[in-house]
């Protein structure tokens, strides 16, 4: 049990040079980056957005995990809850990281400019709703929220590892019940707010749940690939087994339908109402050069992760199901491109350096944070009440370590 107490920084000592190393490429690619804000404002900030939406989102669809993990339990939880939670607290980070979007907003969203909004009486109708102080308000509101729930589950996580307070897990799991109910509301505002508002004329219900479905599906190919790293280090290489791989194989396949289902209602129920303004959001992605990204979004975000997850060998084998881990983050990062870019190019595709070198950057950035928080805690919630149950079939007292590959 002992080893299973000590902190991740003694359990992976390498995981401080891997932290240095990760702040210096985001320093670099900081230093790059800031040249293409002096040459083109606008082209920054849409990539940026592009690439903060995807590293909050790895974020985010973390904490609700985590809230999920909290009311229905299950091993498959228990294994990667303590990366769940070194994920959420870089939240902090992420609402510093929002200031540049904020700064810019009038660079990134037309409903700001009081000339145009005084000769379109749509943008008239929506100024209650669209108007930057109003922004940043529901901006504190949600950012308050998501750190709030952090704080609190991190908080009593941690008093829980010192403690072994049983009721503690009781007062988790309540506030999770109301958390997952406040981020889902959070987010869908939120996704108005910073994405659906770059085109203010269109507008679409169902927006909302497909990004908590790119979110989910985020976190969990991050979480994936994290486990998959971990489990060939102690103390989690005598803990890890193939059905460990297969439950978050078969989570990420769910959620892999259920971003295609949304997308495709969206689609479907926008086509078939054949209203012009909704409608000219797709004829622009579909009857341009855009269709291309259109195509690769149908063929690498549902396609190929569907037919692959559905291989039981597939998910129970660590280093196929990482590649596809990692390919679903890179198409993650497309379909918010497909999302955001073309309401800045209206003349057919372009992709930009900044479209590669901010989200390599912000990534650095993001996992130097979250090995940070990583390396302070235990890599298992040994103090969990559920922590025997949820591992007692794998666990055998006095049996030989057992890797997970």
């Amino acid at each position: 049990m002992t080893s299973l107490t000590n902190t991740a920084d003694a359990a992976i000592p390498e995981l401080a040079g891997h932290q240095r190393r990760l702040l210096i490429a985001g320093g670099v690619g900081a230093a790059v980056s800031l040249a293409g804000l002096f040459f083109d404002v606008r082209q920054f900030l849409q990539s940026y957005l592009m690439a903060y939406m995807l590293c909050l989102g790895v974020t985010l669809g973390c904490l609700a995990l985590g809230m999920v993990h909290q009311l229905s339990g299950g091993a498959w939880g228990v294994v990667i809850r303590r990366p769940i939670g070194a994920a959420a607290r870089v939240l902090p980070v992420m609402t510093l990281l929002f200031l540049p979007i904020a700064f810019g907003m009038n660079r990134l969203y037309g409903w700001t400019n009081a000339d145009l909004v005084a000769h379109d009486e749509a943008l008239q109708h929506k100024h209650l709703y669209l108007n930057t102080p109003f922004f940043l308000v529901r901006a504190a509101v949600y950012f308050l929220v998501w750190n709030g729930l952090s704080y609190f589950l991190n908080a009593w996580s941690l008093e829980q590892d010192r403690t072994a307070e049983p009721r503690l897990a009781r007062r988790m799991q309540r506030l999770s019940g109301g958390g997952l109910l406040a981020y889902g509301l959070t987010i869908t505002f939120a996704s108005f707010d910073w994405l659906m508002s770059l085109e203010p004329h269109w507008f679409s219900t169902i927006y909302g749940v497909l990004i908590v479905g790119g979110q989910g599906l985020s976190a969990l190919a991050f979480l994936t690939a994290a486990l998959v790293w971990l489990s060939r280090r102690p103390p989690l290489n005598r803990i890890v087994v193939p059905a460990h791989f297969h439950d978050l194989g078969n989570l990420m396949l769910a959620f892999v339908m259920l971003w295609a289902y949304f997308s495709f209602s969206q689609y479907l129920i926008i086509w078939s109402g054949n209203l012009p303004v909704e409608i000219s959001w797709y004829l622009h992605r579909l009857q341009t050069g855009w269709r291309a990204v259109g195509l690769t979004l149908i063929l690498f975000h549902f396609s190929a992760p569907f037919v692959v997850l559905l291989s039981r060998r597939a998910k129970r084998e660590p280093d196929l199901l990482v590649k596809v881990a990692i390919g679903i983050l890179i198409v993650r990062l497309i379909d918010l491109f497909w999302l955001i870019a073309p309401e800045f190019h209206q003349n057919g595709i372009f992709v930009s350096w900044l479209d590669v070198v901010l989200p390599l950057t912000l990534g650095s950035i993001w996992l130097a944070c979250f090995i940070r928080q990583l390396r302070g805690r235990p890599l298992l919630p040994v103090h969990d009440p559920e922590f025997e149950s949820a591992l007692g079939r794998i666990i055998e007292r006095g049996a030989p370590p057992r890797t997970a590959h």
